[in-house]
């Protein structure tokens, strides 16, 4: 290690005041971005700093082909790095994070990988491979066994180049060594995301072996879990404050806000560390609090982006300060988000929203409208399309929903004309199908995508108020648009 613990670092700086050499790996991280160490690698640096926990220290796993970079930052720093928290008063607390031991890069030894996975001390595989990562249909949730990754993994588990197929083939060799699985921790924010990752990994391993996949969904805990935390990509800028104002050399540190929260389901057959300890929430069933966090916060972030960046907004905070697009947000979420919910024990749902607008509004995030936008064919699949359904099941309003939906189609007709900068266009698998479907003549065309909308584009109430609302966007445009479904 270098660039950390040689440096003289502020005063103000918290490190490690356990020892790590006394370490050892008992979770194996898929997935090893921003997100999963703002938070779970924060949960566990937390415990460990407490004197608890030393047996389940991290080993990050990179497997595509962008994590070499990664890679290299991590080796540099013997797996340490800054966790930023930007505090709304333009405060910072910068954290050196210890709790991650080894980082391994798939693509370059796929070996080390199946090492540790065979490992009896690895009890946890977690994941945090973004909602298009989970090798399904958008629009039926349903295994995709014909897509070009799963087919080139099935013949190549040796090198494969998906978290999953490590997964599956880990459990193979672990139950072809006579050791008890592993349990496989989803992160992501999906709906059920256990559930899903159970579907994904069973499929997987159907493809490759009955008999295994059958082992799988008998002996295999795939628990459910709800994550929160804004965490925004790292910057120059990022790495300039820390060394300037903190005496810290970091190659990739991490920016978060201060607000962060975990609710697992406590389904752990080969235990897990004592994250209770350290304000984790751990319950039997994660359902409610998991749809409250995607159909509110979630969706509402999707919201920021379609309407924020036509507007000529970058970040978050600034789209936030808009008072139509704020107004929007608040009315979004109480009159057709959160009827779809049903029975939130302990939840004070009305403050839970007035937090959210506030945590948006955060200037020392400066989180962007694009990272918002990133994987949005799959996010509003995922977060905004299942409450329009629910809504219409229900006999309730779809405007505000509709609305959203108009956004995102003229978003992305604003792309097709070239009216976002290189920048500022998102990466989404979707791209090219939402784009040309924007850009047809035809307002309908956009929601006719069956992966991401299903039959929802030929419901006859959905439809009339997209087309209608798309309208008065294109002619009024976001302003316009806002005054209309909020009646003024």
């Amino acid at each position: 290690m270098t660039a950390l613990t040689d440096q003289a670092l502020a005063p103000s700086v918290s490190t490690p005041s356990y020892d790590r050499a006394a370490a050892s790996v008992g979770i194996v991280h898929f997935g090893f971005g921003n997100f999963h160490r703002s938070h779970q690698a924060m949960y566990v640096d937390r415990l460990m700093e407490a004197g608890h926990g030393l047996d389940w220290g991290i080993c990050g796993v990179g497997v595509l082909a962008h994590d070499v970079a990664m890679r290299d930052a991590m080796r540099a720093q013997d797996c340490e790095f800054t966790l930023v928290v930007r505090h709304p008063d333009g405060s910072l607390e910068p954290r050196v994070v210890g709790s991650v031991l080894e980082y391994l890069f798939g693509p370059e030894d796929s070996t080390a990988v199946y090492e540790r996975l065979l490992d009896p001390a690895v009890r946890i595989v977690s994941l945090t491979v973004t909602e298009g990562g989970y090798l399904k249909n958008a629009a039926t949730g349903e295994f995709d066994a014909e897509h070009a990754s799963v087919r080139h993994d099935v013949e190549h588990l040796d090198a494969p180049g998906t978290a999953f197929a490590f997964v599956v083939e880990g459990l193979r060799r672990r139950r072809a060594a006579g050791l008890e699985p592993f349990t496989v921790l989803s992160c992501d924010n999906l709906q059920g995301n256990g559930e899903v990752t159970r579907q994904t990994v069973s499929s997987f391993a159907r493809l490759v072996d009955a008999d295994l996949a059958d082992w799988i969904e008998a002996e295999v805990s795939f628990p459910n879990c709800m994550v929160d935390r804004i965490t925004p990509a790292t910057t120059d800028a990022d790495r300039e404050v820390l060394r300037h104002d903190f005496g810290i050399e970091d190659r990739w540190p991490v920016p978060a806000e201060p607000f962060t929260q975990w609710i697992v389901e406590d389904h752990f057959p080969l235990g897990r560390p004592a994250l209770e300890e350290v304000e984790v929430q751990f319950v039997d069933d994660v359902t409610p609090y998991e749809l409250m966090k995607l159909r509110l916060l979630n969706a509402s972030h999707q919201a920021l982006a379609y309407l924020g960046a036509p507007l000529g907004y970058v970040l978050v905070d600034e789209t936030m300060r808009d008072e139509r697009v704020r107004d929007y947000l608040a009315r979004y979420m109480a009159d057709e988000a959160s009827p779809t919910l049903g029975d939130l024990p302990g939840i004070d749902l009305d403050g839970y929203m007035a937090t959210l607008l506030e945590r948006f509004s955060n200037p020392g995030i400066r989180d962007t409208l694009v990272r918002l936008a990133t994987d949005g064919g799959n996010r509003m699949a995922t977060f905004t399309l299942p409450a329009v359904r629910a809504n219409l099941a229900a006999g309730r309003p779809v405007e505000l929903g509709a609305a959203m939906v108009a956004a995102w189609a003229e978003y992305w007709a604003l792309v097709g004309r070239g009216g976002l900068g290189p920048d500022e266009v998102p990466d989404d698998v979707h791209a090219d199908e939402l784009t040309a479907a924007a850009l047809d003549e035809r307002p309908e065309a956009f929601v006719e995508l069956e992966a991401l909308f299903g039959d929802l584009g030929s419901d006859p109430r959905f439809l009339e108020a997209y087309c209608r609302l798309r309208a008065v966007l294109v002619e009024h445009g976001v302003h316009g648009l806002v005054d209309q479904v909020l009646g003024r």
